[in-house]
């Protein structure tokens, strides 16, 4: 009996210089793709975060009012680790962000401002593979910012922002979803992947509520486990995989 051989992701698209990352929380990127904004900063590219809530729902023995403040400063720190200084929070509220216009209308302006040709987001399916149910947050950013990368460049859907001088840019070639259950593409993460371990490693309250292991072995088991997993359909290189949607 012969075994399939198993599909092998593509690379990344590289001719691009500008990236723009828009998840519903701190710690979705470092749980995601931070191996390979790593190697992107590295190699001068520009990528800025936009968060849609501040996480303030995210640690059951933390107050909200206290919560959310302390997870801005581990993302932004978590963000320096891979390079990326520009980090923006949508202030939607975090376990009940809602899909429709005003969410999409809050992304494409940041699309707008600052004009990628890469938009990268997180799982917008209802489950992680068939296995474990998504959150509502994931589902709706990530399909708000799949809607958004088109809204951002038509200058009759949201007309309030080129009066508020973000004029339409329809520049995005790409978006890129992250933990998707049907990759197409793929990033080497050899030389990003210990960045994405310390960068994860940032949001220790979020990481300490979630796991009695010590986090550096949780965060270090985790985030190469996946990576090696997603090497097996990459030429055997660790790897971060995307399901790639063109424009």
């Amino acid at each position: 009996m012969t075994v399939p051989a198993i599909p092998q992701l593509q690379p990344m698209p590289e001719d691009w210089r500008r990236a723009l990352a828009v998840v519903a929380h701190p710690d979705d990127l470092e749980y995601g793709c931070s191996a390979a904004v790593a190697g992107w900063t590295d190699a001068g590219r520009e990528i800025a975060y936009v968060l849609a809530t501040r996480g303030e729902a995210g640690i059951d023995t933390i107050a909200p009012a206290e919560c959310g403040p302390l997870r801005e400063r581990e993302q932004r720190a978590s963000a320096a680790v891979v390079g990326v200084t520009a980090v923006e929070f949508l202030d939607h509220h975090d376990g009940v962000i809602e899909y429709g216009p005003a969410l999409r209308r809050d992304i494409a302006a940041a699309i707008r401002r600052h004009r990628p040709e890469l938009v990268i987001t997180l799982n917008h399916r209802d489950t992680w593979g068939g296995v474990a149910w998504n959150t509502p947050d994931h589902v709706a950013v990530g399909r708000a910012t799949l809607d958004a990368a088109g809204d951002a460049g038509n200058r009759w859907i949201f007309p309030e922002l080129a009066e508020q001088g973000l004029q339409p840019w329809n520049g995005v070639r790409w978006v890129a979803v992250a933990g998707s259950a049907t990759p197409t593409h793929a990033v080497d993460a050899s030389a990003g992947l210990e960045r994405a371990v310390g960068s994860l490693l940032e949001h220790r309250a979020y990481i300490e509520a979630l796991t009695d292991e010590d986090p550096e072995t949780y965060v270090r088991g985790f985030l190469t486990g996946v990576a090696h997993s997603v090497g097996e359909r990459f030429g055997g290189r660790p790897a971060v995989a995307f399901e790639l949607f063109q424009r």
